[in-house]
């Protein structure tokens, strides 16, 4: 990869890149970047992509590598984990996983129920799977949930923080599957940042009764907030 994950930070409005590094108690490193929205509130910190990937692969963050003091969310994340933040130039991103995946035979349906067991669901107890598709591959994601109910991030944010990380921005379509409830569809704030990178693809929900939906993202968020003013 010729870029650095630092240059893959999706920062339209601040051009402000962060990226950071988790190494989890299994020893392997994740790394996470800086992802904004349009509506501000939405935007997810680098520290937090990053702890939320690696829940999100069944792992546990320990050290946090990080190049300076200024890093939005990160008491909060040095504390939930008893992180150990070590301070670096040059951080171990060449170490970090390839979560990027090419499996041509893939059953949708099969990998969304597989990865529920993945989701990190201490407080809601509703597990949440969800499949971002490039031309080539794609990438997987759960719901994760933390002490702090605003720092948790849903399975379809997880996905694109996964992909933006890895500098991929090109989308054919996203799918979901929740194991509860009535109908699988992202929540109002997932819908937000769906459409800040793919506002007329597919949505395919898989429901709980079994049966599959289609919707397309303009059609699930009319309306949607945009602004050009807002881009520096």
């Amino acid at each position: 990869m010729s870029d650095t994950p630092i240059e893959h930070s999706y920062v339209p409005y601040s051009h402000a890149p962060r990226t950071c590094v988790i190494e989890s108690k299994s020893g392997k490193f994740y790394s996470g970047v800086r992802i904004e929205n349009i509506s501000y509130p939405l935007t997810i910190p680098a520290v937090q992509a990053a702890c939320a990937i690696c829940l999100s692969e069944g792992d546990i963050p320990s050290k946090l590598y990080l190049n300076d003091h200024d890093y939005e969310q990160l008491d909060f994340w040095q504390k939930e984990f008893d992180l150990e933040l070590i301070y670096r130039a040059e951080l171990p991103t060449d170490n970090a996983e390839d979560l990027f995946k090419t499996d041509p035979q893939i059953d949708a349906s099969v990998k969304l129920k597989g990865l529920l067991q993945r989701a990190v669901v201490p407080n809601s107890d509703f597990p949440v799977s969800a499949l971002l598709f490039t031309q080539n591959g794609y990438f997987e994601g759960v719901n994760i949930e933390v002490s702090d109910w605003t720092r948790g991030l849903c399975a379809e944010r997880v996905t694109f923080a996964k992909a933006i990380t890895a500098g991929i921005t090109e989308f054919e379509r996203l799918e979901i599957h929740t194991r509860k409830g009535q109908v699988s569809s992202p929540c109002g704030a997932c819908r937000q940042v769906i459409t800040e990178f793919m506002p007329i693809n597919k949505l395919i929900l898989h429901h709980a009764d079994h049966t599959t939906s289609e919707h397309f993202m303009n059609d699930l968020l009319p309306f949607n907030f945009t602004s050009d003013s807002l881009r520096k």
